[in-house]
Formats: structure tokens, sequence, C-alpha cells
């Protein structure tokens, strides 16, 4: 049975940055492609960013984009999601999620599923 845990969330002014990791266990990480997601209070599910088993392909939602990297690193067992340049409205429960064919916008898509970490951006 795999497990994600997330960490790295926390309180961070607008314009600072935060580092979220996922760590996986008990599967094949290596072969896993991967994605982050969010959901705030009275929101949908969003989709974050993706990137393929190996790195080489990266996604991200058009809101991101320029602010975070995400990237993997599979002799770790680690996904990372840099953030930078953080807005109030990035505030949300940030999961991971791994286990696709390829990246996919609804993280149902994917087997496995983290419980989350919390980012709360202040103005």
């Amino acid at each position: 049975q795999v497990q994600l845990v997330e960490s790295g969330g926390g309180l961070v002014q607008a314009g600072g940055s935060l580092r979220l990791s996922c760590t996986a266990s008990g599967g094949a990480f290596s072969s896993y492609t991967m994605a982050w997601f969010r959901q705030a209070p009275g929101k949908e599910r969003e989709f974050v960013a993706g990137i393929s088993w190996n790195g080489d392909s990266t996604y991200y939602a058009d809101s991101v984009k320029g602010r975070f990297t995400i990237s993997k690193d599979n002799a770790k067992n680690t996904m990372y999601l840099q953030m930078n340049s953080l807005k109030p409205e990035d505030t949300a429960l940030y999961y991971c999620a791994a286990g696709s064919f390829t990246v996919y916008s609804d993280p149902l898509r994917y087997r496995y599923r983290g419980q989350g970490t919390q980012v709360t951006v202040s103005s």
C-alpha cells in the first residue's frame, strides 16, 4: 500500500516562499506520474502542477505558472513544489497525488492521494 505524506505548509506573508514536499512509501515511486492539487474553503479542487514519472515533463495551472516549480527526486522518493511570490489567493489545503498513466487535472484519476498540508498566505 502506497502512502503519501505532505509537509512544508505554513503561514507566510504575501510575496514570500514555501517549499512543499510529498514523500512516498510502499511503492515504485520512480515510475509514478505525480501532481499537486489544492482546495480552498468553499471552492472547487484545483489542479496546481504535474510531473511525468522521469521528471522530463511538467505542467502548471495558469494561476501559478512562473511562480511555482514542481520537481521530483526519485532517489529520495519525494516530490516538491517550490512556491514563490505567494498571494493570498494561494491559501488552500495542498495535497499530492500519484500513480496515473499521464498527468491529469482530476485527482480521482490518480491511484494514491495524500491528506494534505495547509498553506496560508496573509496580505
